[in-house]
């Protein structure tokens, strides 16, 4: 799994293209370098070649074809690297250090190659040659030509040895980007693995630093001084928060109970006395206001993550049950438990229980009389899911990510008592505990479930 990933990176695959540039750049520059001492060496031998000739054809004029043979046998005698051969009319050898004719290879210009056997240390070689043939008069014809051995083996070292340099130059670029890639992506680990407990609430955690000095480093001290700047902006504004919530929430409870008092003093069937227990019903919705944003803000906080356990879903699942039932029959709605194994998650066990009492109340408020509600707590290929399924008018595909949305009425429930928290709540405790949300189709009605992966 980490090797497909370190082929991904975009380290590896910089170095990869450069080094495809370097490797062409490289074989380029080779051939072209073998080119040009292939055209040196082939100059060098066919001019050595020519002086021959010209020098034999000055003796020949001079001192006609006696003096030509004593020429060629003299220089066959201490010849080093050349080769000669006069012959008559029928081809018989006349001087020379060839025994016979060869079979010549034309090279589409006036010299000639072939291939000669030739002893060395007792040892009898074929060699390659490349010359050219002078014509005499009367028939006669002579070969002038060099030993290119040297020049073959250089010519067969380039075409051995490109391959094999490329090769292994590619070798090891592939190695070092290997190499430079995996350390690139331990240092991305790092930051995405801080990062992702940065996301979850822990705003305590900062991006490690190395000793390199690097980019990395660079951009992992600016993010933490941010980190530290955010975590004082929202540890102020919990602290904010908290004490309004406090300020306002106590006064309310008095105010509450101070309503209480005065309607138990009235006339129960007197006009006053509604609207006591109207102002009752409208504090009471202040209240759970209250106390809905003061659990989404703790969830998103992740101030609960420090409090998690073992928490058994099934368990908790059968608790709501049973709270709501009474509920549920007074709305003439069945609400049913699906038996299940236990069911364990690592959690907080009072949010998870507020979220599920949620979701099952919501399903009972918009379930019509008649209807049915299910809770389930299993474990599946997905991994543990606890969910509600209803079959009332459910929500359309398009108005589920506004659902969640803080203080979100959809159409179908702008009627009805809420705040528009219940659904936001669900999906705040389900991110603390790296969960998600999902609302699907129960054919009729709505299907929300928790899934933890």
């Amino acid at each position: 799994m980490f090797g497909f990933r370190l082929f991904r990176t975009l380290a590896f695959r910089i170095v990869v293209v450069y080094l495809a540039l370097f490797a062409l750049s490289a074989g380029a520059l080779a051939a072209f370098t073998y080119w040009n001492t292939k055209r040196a060496l082939e100059a060098e031998t066919d001019q050595t070649i020519q002086a021959e000739i010209a020098g034999l054809s000055e003796q020949y004029q001079r001192q006609g074809l006696g003096g030509l043979t004593d020429v060629i046998t003299a220089r066959s005698m201490h010849a080093g690297q050349g080769l000669y051969l006069l012959v008559g009319p029928l081809a018989h050898p006349l001087a020379g250090n060839l025994d016979a004719w060869p079979a010549l290879r034309r090279t589409g210009s006036r010299f000639v190659e072939f291939e000669y056997e030739r002893r060395v240390g007792g040892t009898l070689e074929r060699h390659p040659a490349r010359g050219r043939i002078f014509h005499l008069v009367g028939g006669l014809q002579l070969l002038v030509a060099r030993d290119i051995r040297e020049r073959a083996d250089t010519e067969r070292m380039f075409t051995t040895a490109l391959p094999w340099s490329v090769m292994l130059m590619l070798s090891l670029g592939l190695i070092g980007g290997a190499v430079m890639s995996r350390n690139l992506l331990r240092r991305l680990d790092q930051i995405n693995s801080t990062s992702r407990e940065i996301m979850a609430g822990d705003l305590s955690r900062r991006l490690p630093l190395s000793r390199a000095g690097d980019e990395f480093d660079t951009l992992a001290r600016n993010l933490n001084r941010m980190l530290d700047r955010i975590e004082r902006l929202m540890k102020g504004m919990r602290e904010v928060t908290d004490s309004v919530a406090h300020d306002l929430r106590s006064p309310l409870n008095r105010l509450r109970n101070r309503l209480e008092g005065i309607m138990r003093r009235l006339p129960h069937e007197g006009e006053e006395a509604a609207e006591i227990e109207s102002a009752i019903s409208e504090t009471d919705r202040l209240i759970s206001t209250f106390d809905s944003l003061l659990l989404i803000a703790e969830a998103e906080a992740g101030a609960a993550r420090n409090s998690m356990s073992a928490v058994d879903l099934s368990a908790l699942a059968h608790d709501v049950w049973e709270l709501y039932q009474p509920v549920a029959e007074e709305s003439g709605i069945v609400l049913a438990m699906v038996p299940s194994k236990s069911v364990q998650v690592r959690g907080n066990g009072n949010l998870l229980s507020q979220a599920l009492a949620n979701l099952v109340d919501n399903a009972i408020k918009y379930t019509p009389a008649g209807g049915k509600v299910t809770i389930a707590a299993e474990r599946n290929g997905a991994g543990a899911v606890m969910s509600v399924a209803d079959n009332g008018p459910g929500i359309s595909e398009e108005d589920r990510p506004r659902a969640i949305e803080r203080f979100v009425r959809l159409e179908a429930s702008r009627h009805s008592p809420g705040t528009g928290l219940g659904l936001s709540l669900v999906a705040a405790v389900a991110r603390l505990h790296e969960a998600r949300l999902e609302l699907g189709d129960n054919r009729p009605g709505l299907r929300a479930s928790m899934i933890f992966a």
